[in-house]
């Protein structure tokens, strides 16, 4: 379970480190996704909210790459996971596969890590 979960660490700091610096160099060219997708895609880059989005997911695959601070990365990144997924299942259902796969590579990452999130869990009385 150590390897799978060093690969899936490995592979969600590539991700978010890559995707991260391009909203916030932009260096992937190519035309928005058609209809409502490409409205909000619009409209996030419009108002430059792109640009954090990338820094946060830049710092986090970092973090996740160096293997410090990744219970914080996680908590930084989960938010931005939900949102693509959420993405992918309202606004363009056909390109959902990366959205699913970030999401499982984060899970599995998460549970390796599930001990640092376990106040969070706890019922208080």
């Amino acid at each position: 379970m150590k390897i799978v979960t060093l690969i899936a660490r490995i592979l969600l700091g590539v991700a978010f480190v890559f995707f991260g610096l391009n909203g916030i160099l932009q260096f992937l060219k190519g035309p928005l996704p058609a209809g409502l997708a490409g409205q909000f895609a619009g409209a996030l880059m419009e108002s430059h909210y792109f640009i954090l989005l990338g820094v946060l997911e830049a710092a986090s695959g970092v973090l996740l790459l160096v293997n410090r601070y990744v219970p914080l990365a996680l908590t930084v990144l989960g938010p931005i996971v939900v949102n693509i997924l959420l993405f992918h299942v309202f606004m363009s259902p056909t390109t959902i596969a990366p959205g699913l796969v970030v999401t499982l590579l984060w899970f599995i990452v998460f549970y390796r890590h599930r001990s640092a999130f376990a106040g969070i869990f706890q019922a208080k009385t």
